[in-house]
This record gives structure tokens, C-alpha cells and sequence, in this order.
């Protein structure tokens, strides 16, 4: 007998698995959809982080289109003007790579002041954001919820505050996991939904979050649709094999360096023994240079040299 509609294989782990937000499509997917729920979203998001009221974004176009059309409401960033010009870019980081993270948010930060500065008599540019929700500790001497990094001098006389560089910490903002929901910041709330939002443990008390800020009530409904969606269990699957992949590669190279390290420091332990052994032969004067060389594995030229430097420092 074959299968019916609802028996029919699914990527989908269970009939009531989320996907993962801090993967980094899905993260932003919730974001870049033209719907009401995706900006209501986002405004809350971005309000959360700034503390102040944020309305009327725009999305702005940073990537080419793509032909899939089940992709056709993903980008690789989150970019966005604010109805008084200023912009901000948001991404979501699930691990820290090799390359400086810090250096790589200023260049982008520069990089979005310089697309929002108006030539002319005189500078003129609006403030710019580059907003990184981490699930890793950065910096690691300075962890907290949120850090907000601005340019100042070494007696902490700030510029003009048009470059702003905003971390936000996962790793932090998870442990509040149980404190009473009335006394939990915006900025909380999206940190432990972005958290647990696929966690079927806490699933409960991450509903009573969304139900307390419509911002999260909105991305939980886009999750919650986007989950039935295989295509999207695909795009979350090789993504995650992808990352998998590349910290196998990392780990397995690790462990190479390691053996050989340990290989290389057993061989010039082996050595400074066989040195030692030999230059305590050669004071006895009991055996030649050559038997000496032979006993200890050594070649004859290194032990005349040993031989050299204990007549030497006589």
C-alpha cells in the first residue's frame, strides 16, 4: 500500500521542529520577507538593540537576485534605512572564524558610512550601525549583553558617533533563561528567543516571551510557517553540514599539528638525550668517537663537535 499525503518523507525532523534563527539564511530570512510580520519584526529587533522607537525601514538591496524562487525572499545580509536616513546592516554569527572579527566590523561600518556621506560645501552623513548578534564571547575582555563601540580618543573624547559597532552576546543573554518575563529588558527577549526559538525544551516559557513582545510573536509566526517548508530544512541542513565540514577540517588539522608536535618533541628529546650520553662518554675517554657516535645514533661529525666544545672549555 503506498503512502498518503501525510505519510510522505519530510527533512523536517518532527511535525513540531522549528528552525534554528541563529543560523545565519534563516536568521535572516525572518527579517527580508516584504510582509507586514517581517518588519514588525525588525522594527522590534532594531528597536530592542538602539532603545529607542524605530519605524518605517526600508530594506535595502545588497545582493544579487537569485533564480530559485523558494530563495527568492533570502539574502545574505540584513541591511537597512531608517526613515531619517541613518543605516544599519545585521548579521547573525554562529561561530568565530580564523579571521579577526573586530577588524572585519570596522571595514564593514566604514564601508556604510562611506555609501551614506553626502559630498559637498560639507560632510554631511548620518549615523550608520553594524549590528552583530554572536554566539560566541566578543570581545572576550569585555563580556556583556550588549557592547557599543564608538570612536574615541585614549581620554574618551568621542568624534562625531557616526560609526557605531553594536555586539550582542548569545551566549550571555542565554543564562537569563527563567527570570520572570515582566522583568526582562526588550533586548533580553530577543536575545533568549533567538536562544531557544528551536528548543523544544523551552518551548513554554519562550512562548510566554513572544506572547509579551508583538516583535517576537511576529518572527515566531514566520519561523513556525517557514518550518513546514522543506526547502528551508533543506538550505538550514547544508548549511549546518557546511559548518560541521569546516570544523572537522579545523579539528582534524588540530589533531595533525599535534601528533606532529608531539613526534618533533619526542625525536628532540630523544636527541638532547643521546647528546648528554655522548658527552658524558667522551669525559670518561673510555671509547672512541666513533663508538660513541654508534652507541648513541649520533653521527660521527656531531660528536667531534661535542668533543670541541668540552676541550674548549677546559
Amino acid at each position: 500500500m503506498g503512502k498518503t499525503i501525510q505519510d510522505k518523507e519530510t527533512l523536517r525532523p518532527s511535525p513540531t521542529a522549528l528552525l534554528n534563527p541563529r543560523m545565519d539564511p534563516i536568521f535572516k530570512a525572518i527579517f527580508t520577507q516584504e510582509t507586514k510580520e517581517s518588519y514588525a519584526a525588525l522594527e522590534s529587533f532594531i528597536s530592542s538593540v538602539l532603545g529607542r522607537k524605530i519605524k518605517n525601514l526600508k530594506l535595502t538591496a545588497n545582493e544579487p537576485p537569485v533564480d530559485n524562487t523558494t530563495e527568492s525572499q533570502m539574502t545574505f545580509d540584513v541591511s537597512v534605512t531608517f526613515d531619517n536616513d541613518e543605516k544599519a546592516s545585521i548579521e547573525m554569527q554562529g561561530r568565530n572564524r580564523d579571521y579577526t572579527y573586530e577588524a572585519r566590523s570596522e571595514i564593514q561600518v566604514a564601508r556604510l558610512l562611506n555609501i551614506n556621506a553626502k559630498k559637498g560645501d560639507k560632510w554631511k552623513a548620518e549615523k550608520v550601525y553594524q549590528i552583530s548578534v554572536l554566539n560566541f564571547h566578543l570581545p572576550k575582555d569585555d563580556i556583556c549583553e550588549m557592547s557599543w563601540y564608538t570612536m574615541k580618543s585614549q581620554k574618551g573624547h568621542g568624534l562625531s558617533g557616526h560609526l557605531n559597532v553594536i555586539y550582542i552576546d548569545l551566549l550571555v543573554l542565554k543564562e537569563l533563561a527563567g527570570k520572570p518575563i515582566e522583568n526582562l529588558t526588550p533586548l533580553q527577549k530577543w536575545g533568549l528567543y533567538l536562544a531557544y526559538a528551536d528548543s523544544e525544551e523551552m518551548s513554554d516559557y519562550i512562548a510566554e516571551i513572544a506572547k509579551s513582545e508583538k516583535g517576537i510573536m511576529e518572527a515566531k509566526r514566520i519561523i513556525r510557517r517557514m518550518s513546514q517548508d522543506d526547502s528551508n530544512w533543506f538550505i538550514q541542513n547544508s548549511y549546518d553540514t557546511a559548518m560541521r565540514d569546516y570544523n572537522d577540517g579545523l579539528y582534524n588539522s588540530e589533531q595533525r599539528g599535534l601528533e606532529k608536535g608531539l613526534r618533533q618533541g619526542r625525536q628532540e628529546g630523544a636527541q638532547q638525550k643521546a647528546i648528554e650520553a655522548a658527552t658524558n662518554l667522551l669525559k670518561m675517554k673510555l671509547l672512541t668517537v666513533e663508538q660513541i657516535a654508534q652507541a648513541q645514533g649520533l653521527t660521527v661529525e656531531k660528536v667531534l663537535e661535542l668533543k670541541a666544545q668540552i676541550e674548549a672549555g677546559k
